[in-house]
């Protein structure tokens, strides 16, 4: 019996999950909320972490009923992420596995996300689409690794979408992206924007320019608010379906899964469910417990990379902005 606890903090979000054998038995978490109009800066979303991580730790702990030298290692997140959010999380695992005498596993953010979907879903192979403020990738497994089928070129969805709200000065409780989505459900225009998908990568900044100078010159005149969020989140949810399915018909795959923050939006999974369902495939997709980033992701991901025999010198603990997917060597699969 492996019991992990991870370590998550590579955004605005705080998270320390505790896994025992594959079952998620703590994982709360908090987020670092900045008024409407603003986005998060790395130096004062560390000092949130830095606040909020023994508090956190100690719910985790008391929710699972276990105490810290109960478990057999301590997981967190290596990165991609912001670097001072990413450091104050690593530092407080790194203190807490040698007061608990415990080894320490550094784990790549996204494959933590996928590892998370599959565990949650019971997704076997599928292709994953994992979407977030900083990540679109579309994803399928293959000898080891998580081979990247396509990417953005430029900014992240997630990215996209919280600079519009900004834009519109909505808030960002819970999320800027929640808040676009519950919007464009009043939306009834749908307002030509620019589809930029190239091969199977996609870019998004030329559609942000496009939209930002639509609500500056006919915000309140011929669109209303509710209509530019229908059209941004129908616009870049249809490019991402596009390269999904073209990722499926490649592998072959029947499952396709989807994973990030932005993952939570139910237009996105409905529309991805109309192409599986076309296509006799079956869509898995998760809720905000575990599509938001967490600590259950990253000790779900540790505890199966320690299975399979990983584990990091102190010395090697670093954490680093850029981690791709595919730079990690899925060794804990075969097959």
């Amino acid at each position: 019996m492996v019991i992990a606890i991870g370590f998550e903090g590579s955004a605005n979000k705080i998270g320390v999950g505790i896994v025992r054998d594959g079952e998620v038995i703590a994982n709360p978490r908090r987020t670092y909320i900045t008024p409407p109009g603003q986005g998060f800066l790395p130096r004062e979303t560390a000092d949130h972490h830095r606040k909020c991580v023994l508090d956190v730790l100690a719910e985790a702990l008391k929710e699972a009923g276990l105490k810290g030298t109960d478990v057999d290692c301590v997981c967190f997140t290596k990165g991609p992420g912001m670097h001072a959010p990413l450091n104050t999380t690593a530092i407080a695992a790194r203190t807490v596995a040698q007061l608990w005498g415990k080894p320490l596993v550094g784990v790549n953010h996204c494959v933590g996300h996928i590892e998370m979907g599959r565990l949650i879903t019971g997704a076997i192979n599928p292709v994953v689409l994992y979407v977030s403020g900083g990540n679109t990738q579309v994803i399928a497994y293959s000898m080891n690794c998580y081979r990247i089928f396509g990417e953005t070129i430029d900014i992240a969805i997630g990215n996209c979408l919280d600079r519009f709200a900004r834009v519109l000065k909505i808030s960002n409780d819970p999320s800027p992206g929640y808040n676009i989505e519950q919007l464009a459900k009043g939306g009834k225009k749908l307002v030509e924007l620019p589809y930029a998908t190239k091969g199977m990568d996609v870019s998004f900044s030329g559609i942000l320019t496009a939209i930002e100078r639509l609500a500056k010159n006919q915000l309140g005149k011929s669109v209303t608010a509710e209509d530019l969020c229908y059209s941004l989140q129908e616009t870049l949810f249809a490019m991402l379906v596009e390269i999904t399915e073209r990722a499926m018909a490649h592998c072959g795959s029947e499952e396709v899964l989807i994973v990030g923050g932005v993952g939570c939006n139910k237009r996105l999974q409905e529309m991805m469910g109309v192409m599986a369902e076309e296509r006799g495939a079956t869509l898995y997709a998760t809720d905000m417990r575990f599509c938001i980033d967490n600590g259950a992701m990253i000790a779900q991901a540790g505890a199966l990379m320690y299975g399979a025999g990983a584990s990091d010198r102190l010395e090697d603990t670093t954490v680093t902005q850029r981690f791709r997917t595919d730079d990690v060597v899925v060794n804990w699969r075969t097959d």
